[in-house]
């Protein structure tokens, strides 16, 4: 008989033995603070199902009886499905009346699950999950609540014809557009952080995060920026708006040729909106991967209502769905 462990400290995670399912990192325990951790074990003590919960209390769009599951793996549908009902239990005792997964604490960390694998390989920084995990949520009762997608142009030497007269007009709004100084990599992100917080405010499920943790998610990839492919839009000396491409290193991971960028995320300030600056960004940065040499650009994790859907539309085939669920605790 399978038993579940229920654990409040990252320092308890190094009592669990290896098994199927690798025990969850004590630094992403306390990167993304839970207020439980839930651990299956098989009648053998190996790890066979894992995941951490949370309530949604400051996320945009979730009522503050929601409760999140997150950092989850399992073996199999059988392990998962058990787990899933622990968590479920521990929500509605918590007085929760809804749960979202997967979702690691908030939309800053890990989060949604592949739902539509296609034949693109997994890209640098993409959230990958084995494909028989969805079944293990909607087994459980969870229904969709919001799907995403990432979209691949094949051909980054075809400019939108709207661009020049954008740039003219954004620069004649005091608008204009620069590389990141990664000399100043911190001072740089601080302004990147600062326009986050007004630009996502209104999307599904956004909370803030502090600028020592937002520095913390970025820090790992500064040795791989390439400065031409992280484009600044400022006005008056303010940030307004920034798009943030990076190569896909999985590519050289994998024995290939390195021939992607990925457009990793794209932002323009709500009092800047309307004017075409995120088209603007978006074809300086895949002008700039394709002078650098890069034959394709993927526009990463979007999701299917937000603006950057439109402006991806022009150029990308969609190659990739996520979806994340939820399900009402009776």
């Amino acid at each position: 008989m399978a038993t579940i462990s229920d654990i409040d400290h990252s320092d308890d995670l190094s009592a669990l033995p290896a098994g199927p399912v690798e025990p969850l990192e004590p630094a992403s325990f306390r990167l993304t603070s839970p207020s439980r951790h839930l651990a299956l074990q098989d009648p053998t003590g190996r790890l066979i199902a894992r995941c951490s919960l949370w309530r949604a209390r400051d996320a945009h769009g979730a009522p503050a009886t929601a409760g999140l599951i997150g950092h989850y793996a399992a073996v199999d549908a059988d392990a998962g499905g058990e787990l899933l009902e622990h968590a479920l239990d521990r929500h509605r005792a918590d007085g929760c009346e809804r749960a979202i997964g997967p979702m690691d604490g908030s939309t800053w960390h890990r989060y949604r699950l592949v739902t539509e694998r296609g034949t693109e390989p997994t890209f640098f920084l993409e959230p990958d999950n084995p494909d028989d995990w969805p079944g293990h949520f909607t087994d459980a009762g969870f229904a969709p609540l919001a799907t995403y997608f990432s979209a691949l142009n094949a051909d980054p030497s075809r400019c939108d014809p709207r661009s020049n007269k954008r740039r003219v007009e954004l620069e004649r709004d005091g608008i204009t557009l620069r590389t990141i100084d990664v000399g100043r990599f911190e001072t740089e992100l601080a302004a990147v952080h600062e326009l986050s917080l007004a630009a996502f405010a209104d999307n599904l499920l956004y909370s803030p995060i502090g600028l020592e943790a937002f520095l913390a998610s970025y820090t790992p990839i500064r040795p791989h920026l390439v400065p031409e492919l992280v484009l600044l839009a400022e006005r008056g000396g303010q940030l307004v708006g920034f798009i943030f491409g990076i190569p896909d290193l999985m590519e050289p991971g994998r024995g290939e040729p390195l021939r992607t960028a990925i457009v990793k995320s794209m932002a323009v300030h709500p009092a800047c909106g309307g004017k075409g600056l995120g088209g603007l960004l978006m074809d300086d940065c895949q002008q700039a991967a394709r002078k650098l040499g890069f034959e394709r650009v993927i526009h990463a994790l979007m999701h299917e209502t937000n603006r950057s859907r439109s402006i991806s539309a022009h150029y990308g085939t969609t190659i990739r769905r996520y979806t994340l669920y939820e399900r009402p605790l009776p």
